[in-house]
């Protein structure tokens, strides 16, 4: 029986992970109806476990259940997505000036080789996309643990980040954008390094502003589509 439930418990994981991503990735978009028995066909699964991952999905806000509409992503307005940024630039920006205060040199080494990982990977997609696995991985998941704030994380790493993931990735996929952010975040922590709260806090900002501008921008040409 024990066996039983680990192994249930395993595919359960497995497709959460596996739905996750391909919601983060645009894979299952916005919007779009989940429908269960497709899905155990394709994950190979049986209702238990799919339930399970469902389940979890819906807590962190990226599956929503209507009465008689059934479970769809999670989708937000243009007006709520730009809303969400900048609460973002303020909240992540406190994040990097308080990391510069608080988060231990051993971090902030670990941190850098972090970004060194992330630039393989971009140059392995040859720039044309700066996916970031949620947790130690994702660089502002690391700023927001690295702030030693345990109320602004706790508000930072809840349902706005796995909301905000979503779109992080469908926009990093922008021509130049991969090489360009992934500069911002090495000045952030070199700033950070330097114990200089002033100027990364500024960097943060300024890095949010011009992802909501690029947002905007997209909006805008009807490339990004809400």
């Amino acid at each position: 029986m024990i066996q039983a439930q680990l192994q249930t418990q395993t595919r359960a994981d497995e497709a959460f992970d596996c739905l996750q991503t391909a919601i983060v990735k645009g894979d299952l978009a916005p919007g779009e109806k989940i429908g269960e028995v497709e899905l155990c066909s394709r994950l190979n699964l049986t209702r238990g476990p799919l339930r399970e991952a469902l389940g979890r999905l819906e807590s962190r806000g990226l599956l929503v259940r209507r009465p008689h509409a059934g479970v769809k992503v999670v989708s937000v307005s243009a007006a709520e997505l730009l809303e969400l940024y900048r609460i973002r630039e303020v909240m992540e920006g406190l994040a990097a000036r308080q990391a510069a205060e608080r988060m231990p040199d051993e971090e902030i080494r670990d941190l850098l080789a972090t970004l060194d990982s992330h630039e393989k990977m971009i140059e392995e997609a040859q720039g044309q996309a700066y996916y970031q696995a949620e947790g130690d991985y994702d660089f502002h998941h690391r700023i927001a643990t690295g702030s030693r704030n345990a109320k602004l994380a706790q508000m930072l790493l809840g349902d706005l980040y796995y909301m905000v993931r979503m779109y992080r990735y469908r926009l990093s996929t922008s021509a130049g954008r991969p090489h360009m952010a992934l500069g911002e975040h090495r000045r952030i922590v070199e700033a950070i390094a330097q114990r200089d709260g002033e100027l990364a806090e500024f960097l943060m900002k300024r890095h949010i502003n011009a992802a909501r501008k690029n947002i905007e921008k997209k909006i805008q040409e009807g490339v990004l589509t809400i």
